[in-house]
């Protein structure tokens, strides 16, 4: 059966420049130029990428970001702490929107 996001176009991903080459161009630069140690060692930054894949919910990016932060020498312990983290920064987004949602409620039943 298939389904929507299919794993071997996480392969294709370089690909993406033959409709603008130019742009790809570029964005693969940029990305390239991020991923480099700097400040943060490239496995820390290969955790961050892993976290935010989980919250933005990029099969292709957990599936990448799973496989690299392996080879870098991560463990599943530190894989799935990465993972917490995530969910826990998301589910605190969404609850201190409950602060709109209170003011909002006190103004309408004032």
């Amino acid at each position: 059966m298939e389904t929507y996001y299919n794993p071997a176009d996480l392969a294709k991903f370089g690909s993406i420049g033959e409709f603008d080459k130019e742009l790809a161009d570029k964005f693969f630069t940029y990305y390239g130029d991020v991923f480099k140690e700097g400040a943060l060692t490239a496995r820390e930054k290969s955790l961050i990428a892993l976290a935010v894949a989980h919250a933005i919910q990029c099969p292709y990016c957990i599936d990448a970001y799973t496989q690299d932060t392996l080879e870098k020498g991560c463990n599943e312990e530190q894989l799935m702490e990465a993972v917490h983290v995530a969910a826990a920064i998301r589910g605190g987004a969404s609850l201190v929107h409950g602060v709109q949602m209170m003011n909002h409620a006190k103004k309408v039943l004032m």
